[in-house]
């Protein structure tokens, strides 16, 4: 079933609009279907706070048809907002003292923009160890998205990222490693996945941390891993949520930072990305981004629509599918009780009877 609309939340009339099938709360109580609450921890920065959020809610939405999704936003206090974001939060947003007396079956955990290199040093550091501790004793599975597969990876089983030498930016490709694991079945064993980030927890970290490599990539390293017992943590170090068109705002934000002093080299081109016809058209606006800057004139805009319609999304379906998975088997040992993580048979140790006793 859908995601069930059940405040006023600006995204689902955004989702409405694009064709996605969301139900009204009147008709999800007169349905005999079993509901899973779904928190997500929303941390991103405010020009990407809706967007993020709209992606999230997307790939729930469209991964299972199995139960109705409530999903529960909210944010951490000490995060930098403008007076616009916080009067979104406060008025869209739930506060995690209600969600956690109500209780999750399942919680997102989404990225961050950070300061510098040690994320102790971050202000959302205490307050999300707080909400991952919780989560830990109280919701079935957690799901960290990139910085935040970063945080729990330092605090929880001591290995620091890594900075790389370059941002690692584009669409790489990825090969299923663990193929027999329940929260890859039936997906394509070689798949796509966005990245963009400068830091990188490596092969040989996740594996020191005693952690399940479910897929990489040669050139992008780790995208997909869980706890040891395979399923209460699930880690992101991708961006399988991205739309298609994510890097290519992103792109433009880049080259506007250029435009305006605030970067000193051009960008690059994210990789594998842009097609040949649109690099060469993206080649001629460098050209003319270079000549109004030389010329002391105001840089002309990123010319999106001849872009962005010959794009290509080869990565969603994949990420419907581990999500859909993921959603799956959560159903199946969550307790019917959304302050009680399991059903009574479960061993939380060994959630989906993976590891040998």
């Amino acid at each position: 079933m859908p995601i069930v609309a059940h405040n006023d939340l600006p995204t689902f009339e955004r989702l409405r609009a694009e064709g996605q099938h969301i139900l009204d709360p009147d008709r999800a109580i007169q349905q005999d279907i079993r509901e899973l609450h779904i928190g997500l921890l929303n941390m991103m920065p405010d020009a990407a706070l809706a967007a993020t959020e709209r992606q999230f809610f997307r790939l729930i939405g469209q991964s299972n048809p199995i139960a109705q999704f409530y999903v529960h936003p909210f944010s951490l206090e000490g995060l930098h907002r403008s007076a616009k974001a916080e009067a979104y939060i406060d008025r869209y947003y739930e506060p995690f003292e209600r969600i956690r007396e109500e209780g999750l079956d399942a919680l997102i955990v989404t990225g961050a923009n950070v300061t510098g290199q040690d994320l102790a040093d971050e202000p959302f550091w205490e307050p999300l160890i707080g909400v991952i501790d919780w989560a830990a004793e109280h919701v079935t599975s957690t799901l960290c998205s990139c910085l935040t597969t970063h945080a729990v990876l330092q605090f929880r089983y001591g290995q620091r990222r890594c900075p790389l030498p370059a941002k690692r930016w584009g669409v790489y490709p990825h090969r299923v490693v663990k193929r027999q694991h329940p929260l890859i079945a039936s997906v394509n064993t070689l798949f796509d996945v966005p990245h963009s980030r400068f830091n990188d927890i490596s092969r040989a970290q996740f594996d020191a941390a005693g952690l399940q490599v479910l897929a990489e990539s040669d050139e992008a390293g780790v995208h997909l891993a869980t706890s040891s017992d395979g399923f209460r943590l699930i880690f992101f170090q991708g961006h399988p949520e991205y739309d298609t068109i994510s890097l290519l705002k992103e792109y433009k934000r880049e080259v506007n930072r250029f435009a305006n002093g605030e970067r000193e080299d051009y960008p690059p081109f994210p990789e594998h990305y842009f097609p040949l016809r649109e690099q060469a058209i993206l080649d001629e606006h460098r050209e003319r981004v270079l000549k109004a800057i030389d010329r002391g004139r105001p840089a002309p805009e990123l010319p999106e629509d001849l872009i962005a319609p010959r794009l290509d999304n080869t990565w969603h379906d994949t990420a419907e599918g581990v999500v859909g998975n993921w959603m799956g088997l959560i159903y199946q040992i969550t307790s019917n009780s959304r302050q009680a993580p399991f059903m009574e048979h479960i061993d939380p140790s060994n959630p989906l009877g993976l590891t040998a006793n």
